[in-house]
């Protein structure tokens, strides 16, 4: 039975950032904090710092950095398919469950990741990145169309501060089964971190049913047809050329597109960077150096997700957006030289400051830019693949340049022009655009 609801519904937007609670658990455990450390640990055991991989020999970080470019532009190419036949049958609900559970059960799977079987290892790791943002795709194209305008900045921010404080919550529960795993009868830290993968995957999964509980099903009787299976990228087409009409939007596009490959690459970096290139005492300074550091970054990207939407009713969305790009470029500056932990925690004070609020805004000033339509998938489908191949060319930029130079921080050095480029472009979007 199609599921009534009203515009605006309370119930309905709880419910809706609520799935930040659940799915947010893999973004901090998954690509930020226990499998990096645990990745970490599977080289320092067999004292490399590279791998050979179909007769090349990649360096570890690299290694993720290509992966996780390759699953990005699969994403970016998946969406476009799914989100037309989406728009056309009404099931942009089914598709965000089916993602979920994949993203859930391929972080289950990472239980039993292991360098002997590497390719299917990382196979797995790719399914729960497929997983997890391809289902994001569908999430947030749900927030025009159960949001009011002046409900959405605040709807937003409201998902990702759920978002910060569950996976925070899941991560401390971690954090004290990795660093007392005799006391759970665990033979070492390294297989703590596998049933910490396994935690990842229930959590997701079952507060994911809450969200599926409420959300509203589109669902209607048309039926596929093989003329329908590409029509996303003629939304896609017809987006754009929408979007040539309206110049805000269109720039909003292109600024975002060139400051989110620097955001999210850094977002996807940082517990590597961390987890190798800082200069910890020990193995056990290192994991609680690094979980504690992205426990600050989880906690004050809640306060930056708030404090940012405050200060976007003040003074609007774009020159709020010009500011956090700003901001980011002297956490580069600052990131490009550090060594000790110390540093490392107030680079990561910082990061969490600005990162709650680019992301959350980001999402909301798009959605407030968007013209009256009912096809909202289509529109969100153009920014996820935006956003999705701007993470692949930053990705491939980082691992290139990281294996290149040997050195990690020398990719900085481009995120430092990315953002300087956002702000450029951001302050091209009219007068008119700049109100919101």
């Amino acid at each position: 039975m199609k599921q009534k609801y009203v515009k605006g519904d309370k119930k309905v937007l709880k419910a809706w950032a609520f799935y930040d609670w659940a799915n947010s658990v893999y973004s901090l455990v998954i690509s930020s904090s226990i499998f990096p450390l645990f990745y970490g640990f599977l080289f320092r055991e067999i004292n490399q710092d590279s791998f050979s991989i179909f007769s090349y020999t990649i360096k570890s970080e690299s290694i993720i950095g290509y992966t996780t470019a390759f699953g990005f532009l699969i994403i970016a190419i998946l969406s476009p398919l799914l989100s037309g036949i989406s728009d056309y049958l009404g099931t942009k609900k089914f598709f965000m469950k089916f993602f979920c559970v994949l993203g859930s059960f391929s972080c289950m799977a990472l239980y039993f990741f292991t360098l002997d079987y590497m390719v299917l290892s990382l196979f797995i790791y790719l399914l729960g990145l497929i997983g997890f943002w391809a289902s994001l795709v569908f999430y947030n194209s749900y927030l025009p169309e159960i949001a009011h305008k002046n409900q959405q900045d605040k709807t937003s921010a409201l998902g990702f501060a759920y978002g910060y404080i569950g996976s925070v919550i899941l991560l401390l529960i971690n954090l004290v089964l990795v660093m007392n795993y005799e006391a759970f009868y665990l033979e070492s830290a390294v297989m703590a971190m596998r049933y910490s993968f396994v935690l990842t995957g229930i959590w997701w999964l079952g507060f994911s049913f809450y969200t599926f509980r409420f959300l509203p099903d589109f669902k209607n009787n048309n039926k596929l047809s093989t003329g329908i299976i590409f029509n996303g990228f003629q939304e896609l087409r017809k987006v754009w050329q929408e979007f040539s009409k309206q110049i805000a939007i269109k720039r909003f596009l292109v600024a975002f597109f060139v400051y989110s490959m620097a955001v999210q690459t850094v977002m996807i970096i940082a517990a590597y960077f961390g987890e190798k290139e800082i200069q910890w005492v020990s193995d056990s300074q290192r994991t609680t150096g690094l979980i504690g550091s992205i426990l600050v970054i989880q906690l004050v990207a809640v306060l930056g997700a708030f404090a940012t939407s405050k200060l976007s009713s003040k003074i609007g969305n774009i020159y709020t957006l010009c500011i956090l790009n700003a901001l980011w470029i002297i956490v580069c500056i600052y990131a490009y030289g550090i060594q000790s932990p110390n540093e490392f925690y107030v680079a990561a004070a910082f990061v969490g400051l600005i990162m709650g609020g680019i992301q959350a805004l980001s999402r909301s000033t798009y959605s407030k830019l968007l013209p009256e339509t009912k096809d909202t998938t289509s529109f969100f489908s153009f920014y996820d693949v935006t956003e999705k191949i701007g993470i692949v060319v930053g990705m491939l930029i980082f691992a290139l340049v990281s294996d290149w130079t040997g050195k990690m921080q020398n990719a900085i050095l481009f995120l430092i022009v990315f953002f300087a480029l956002g702000v450029l472009l951001l302050w091209r979007i009219p007068a008119k655009g700049k109100e919101i």
